[in-house]
């Protein structure tokens, strides 16, 4: 791969990746569910990686995969307009309808073509979960831990409990491209409620994110049992989303130093020396064991993502994140094995060689 070579990149990417990535969907077949992905992905990858499509269609104008995208985005939408289908009530978290959230935002910030004219808008379709996750959280601001979303959306479901960096992430960073994008001033505020509720929660500590906090109802709902594992996804969301808010604030000084606190943190946690001497983007608390499940490949890739967005909304970050980006690009490159159109990246692209091969989500890091 010749990075510095932008027709060669384009290529490369046009060439490798969406194929790979495309070849574990089948819900655009007869009998199928557009927008799910077949086992043993879960929903919310599948949103994810419709937004890594969008991606693609922008950077290389090859609209091979928009009518698919278009199709799964509005079809798990649901007649609610929400993304929440009745089919995945039994799993449905508010991180996983933040992905598909996420990908409606996309499209409307780099005007993905526009449904029909009788079908959902997808800047609608972000503000109707937003708004869902607005009344959640006032729901829960007397429940433990002074609001917060928690992981799952019902409480019959294991993990209610939990109040996750990712799903409060994904509200952060929703929050802050509506801000953004409209100009409404309250999205703005909800943007910074939620950083400052992750700052009192505990959930950062000097630029780290930490995973979560499990509210006890057996202990007066307590909250100070605090998941402290870090993960690249929830790292690049708050980095994403502070970018975001540096750009809509002009650049106030509170939010830069919020960015770089975050930056510097992903820079030490998720950047490890390659076999080649240089500094490569690794998740650093399954991948060198390598007992990473299939959620867990993806999320180096929405570190990339945001890392790649953020340098465009704050460009004064670009110097230090393009190197990162760069030689990880690289030594991705040399851990994939087989044909272009074959064979997604391997694990451990840090050890300098060909991994075995990889998932959906990394294919779609790749491409994103």
């Amino acid at each position: 791969m010749v990075i510095s070579d932008e027709g060669h990149f384009r290529e490369s990417r046009r060439r490798r990746n969406p194929f790979g990535l495309t070849k574990y969907y089948t819900g655009h077949l007869p009998g199928d569910t557009p927008g799910n992905l077949p086992d043993p992905y879960f929903w919310w990858e599948a949103g994810a990686m419709f937004g890594t499509l969008i991606d693609y269609w922008q950077l290389t104008g090859d609209d091979t995969y928009n009518d698919i995208t278009k199709q799964a985005i509005l079809h798990q939408a649901a007649p609610t307009r929400d993304f929440m289908p009745r089919n995945q009530t039994r799993t449905l978290g508010n991180d996983d309808q933040g992905f598909w959230a996420m990908t409606a935002m996309t499209a409307a910030e780099l005007k993905f073509p526009d449904p029909g004219p009788d079908q959902p808008q997808y800047l609608a379709l972000a503000q109707a979960v937003f708004n869902q996750w607005a009344q959640r959280w006032e729901e829960n601001e007397s429940s433990g831990c002074g609001g917060g979303l928690p992981w799952q959306i019902f409480r019959f479901n294991r993990g209610f409990n939990y109040r996750n960096s990712i799903s409060n992430g994904c509200f952060f960073n929703i929050a802050s491209r509506l801000a953004r994008f409209t100009g409404n001033v309250t999205y703005a505020e909800w943007a910074a409620k939620i950083y400052t509720w992750q700052e009192e929660t505990g959930l950062f500590r000097d630029g780290d994110v930490l995973d979560g906090v499990t509210v006890k109802p057996e202990e007066g709902n307590s909250c100070d049992s605090i998941d402290e594992i870090q993960w690249t996804y929830n790292a690049g969301i708050f980095i994403h989303g502070s970018a975001v808010m540096y750009n809509f604030t002009d650049g106030n000084p509170i939010w830069k130093r919020r960015l770089d606190s975050h930056l510097a943190s992903a820079e030490r946690t998720f950047f490890t020396n390659s076999t080649d001497g240089e500094r490569v983007m690794f998740e650093q608390f399954c991948e060198p064991p390598g007992f990473c499940d299939i959620d867990q490949r993806s999320f180096k890739g929405y570190l990339t993502r945001w890392l790649a967005r953020t340098t465009q909304l704050a460009p004064y970050t670009f110097e230090s994140i393009s190197p990162l980006l760069t030689n990880s690009a690289i030594a991705a490159a040399k851990a994939c094995s087989g044909s272009p159109t074959e064979a997604p990246p391997g694990e451990q692209p840090f050890r300098g060689r060909p991994g075995t091969a990889g998932s959906a989500g990394q294919r779609g890091g790749m491409t994103g």
